[in-house]
């Protein structure tokens, strides 16, 4: 049934027909934006794709519709040639990733078909899916633990805020103390904030892992009381694991609980080779696990693991409209204590099609692919004059490095020279690379340009006319600097400013 001519219905016996053709609108503007677009982003800066959307997009809600497939192809477009395309080996600036086809397939199926996974009776074959999909995980991540589970979660964000508000349950009536690295993500800070914990207590780090000794140092320092030491396994700016095995041992010690951040680094454990790399995880008592990173899937496609379903408890809630007591006590399952969430997508679905497409092995073949790649990426840096890698191992699939002519300038003017390199390329359009601020061999913290290699086909060849833009880029940057036309001229934003990790 229909809601009328103008507005069909994507599900029913009659949705595959209307999607049919939508679809076809969506994959041929798709096609055609890329090709016009020509690059990893569009060119011109924020003014001007501003102005091109605006030109497409408005007005959002006219008095009259302009059609379906009109509105769909002006809108589809707009998005597409603006967009940044993770897809190019030129876009490798975050924890970004080319979704795979079969991922965005089965997204479609979803979306169509629209399951509400809060109640059994709005999903009721989704739940199973999520089930065995969240179980597959729980073993992959505690392979050793009696009962362990997996929530689906909108990502590392969500993760995080889940364990903490989880540990805090388990610390009642008390607040436990969070204690974690420098090289943390910003949303362990902004978790404890919204929890209203204390503020977690930073431990120094050395090559941006936590400081084992440190971390001892800090524990024996609390003086007793329940802790949460966090720890990271693929840090965003650095792709650094902490030495798990260690920090677990001395949580252990001073009976903390260890929760790791492994949203980056998590799906190493696909493959038997790179596994050992997150050896102590399956010592945690909670994992942030994520998939739209090391694992091509549409957004949002999170994890947060737990050694003991038990652990979840205090997320059990009762509303009679969506899990009465005799409607759980009669067999239909409890999905609401799944999440903090109410309503949610069934993200689970697009993760176990790309499990049972791919399999262990199909997976574990893209993951060492992309870490084999930033080691071949990372020494063709190397063999070039006019660029300097940090020093030390790859971390994960990200290499940091930057322009030699901006080491031959004091600090300050050294750094804004890479922040002119990197919003030079972005502006025109050709790059997207990040930037990050982390420890050199001397020491000293600086700004670098960083590659984030995400992608599973891309073979190092085509990361190389890269490091070709960086080289070409670098000397005008330089001069721009000097002569106060770039980022460190007055109203500038050359210098890296200090990260602000909590509200």
């Amino acid at each position: 049934m229909s809601a009328g001519t103008g507005a069909p219905l994507a599900g029913g016996v009659h949705g595959p027909g209307h999607l049919r053709a939508l679809t076809s609108v969506v994959l041929d503007t798709l096609e055609s934006a890329a090709r016009a677009r020509g690059g990893p982003l569009p060119a011109g800066g924020p003014d001007e794709v501003a102005r091109r959307t605006t030109a497409l997009a408005a007005p959002v809600l006219p008095e009259e519709g302009i059609g379906t497939e009109a509105a769909l192809a002006d809108l589809v477009r707009a998005v597409a040639e603006g967009a940044a395309d993770p897809a190019d080996p030129a876009c490798v600036a975050h924890l970004h990733c080319p979704p795979l086809a079969v991922a965005a397939a089965a997204e479609l199926a979803g979306a169509a078909l629209n399951p509400s996974m809060d109640s059994w009776d709005q999903a009721p074959a989704a739940g199973v899916i999520e089930e065995l999909t969240t179980a597959a995980l729980a073993r992959l991540v505690h392979p050793d633990a009696a009962a362990p589970d997996a929530l689906i979660t909108s990502g590392g964000t969500e993760s995080n805020l889940v364990a903490l508000l989880l540990a805090r349950e388990r610390a009642a009536p008390g607040h436990p103390r969070v204690v974690t690295g420098a090289n943390a993500h910003h949303s362990v800070h902004r978790a404890a904030w919204m929890l209203g914990l204390p503020a977690p207590t930073v431990v120094a780090c050395h090559d941006g892992r936590i400081d084992p000794a440190g971390l001892d140092r800090t524990l024996a320092g609390l003086g007793g009381g329940p802790v949460l030491v966090v720890a990271t396994a693929g840090t965003t700016d650095e792709g650094r694991i902490d030495p798990l095995p260690e920090i677990a041992r001395i949580a252990e010690r001073y009976g903390a609980e260890l929760h790791v951040d492994a949203a980056y680094g998590g799906p190493l454990l696909f493959s038997e080779r790179l596994a050992p790399r997150l050896a102590g995880l399956d010592r945690a008592v909670s994992v942030t696990f994520d998939l739209h990173k090391l694992g091509w899937q549409p957004v949002a496609a999170g994890v947060l693991t737990v050694a003991d379903t038990a652990l979840l408890a205090p997320l059990s809630l009762r509303a009679d409209y969506l899990n009465a007591d005799d409607d759980t006590e009669a067999g239909l399952p409890d999905l609401l204590g799944r999440s903090v969430r109410t309503t949610r997508r069934p993200d689970a679905l697009k993760m176990a099609v790309t499990f049972r497409a791919l399999g262990r092995r199909g997976l574990s073949e893209l993951v060492e692919h992309c870490v084999r790649t930033a080691e071949e990426f990372g020494r063709a840096v190397d063999a070039r004059p006019a660029l300097r890698r940090r020093p030390g191992a790859i971390g994960i699939s990200t290499v940091l490095f930057r322009p030699v002519v901006a080491d031959e300038r004091e600090a300050e003017a050294g750094d804004a020279v890479v922040a002119e390199v990197r919003r030079t390329l972005l502006m025109d359009g050709r790059a997207v690379l990040g930037r990050a601020v982390a420890e050199d061999g001397d020491g000293r913290r600086r700004l670098w340009l960083k590659a984030t290699l995400l992608h599973p086909a891309a073979a190092s060849a085509d990361l190389l006319p890269l490091l070709d833009l960086v080289t070409e880029v670098a000397e005008r940057a330089a001069v721009a600097v000097e002569d106060g036309d770039g980022p460190s001229a007055p109203g500038g934003t050359g210098a890296p400013a200090a990260e602000r990790l909590s509200p």
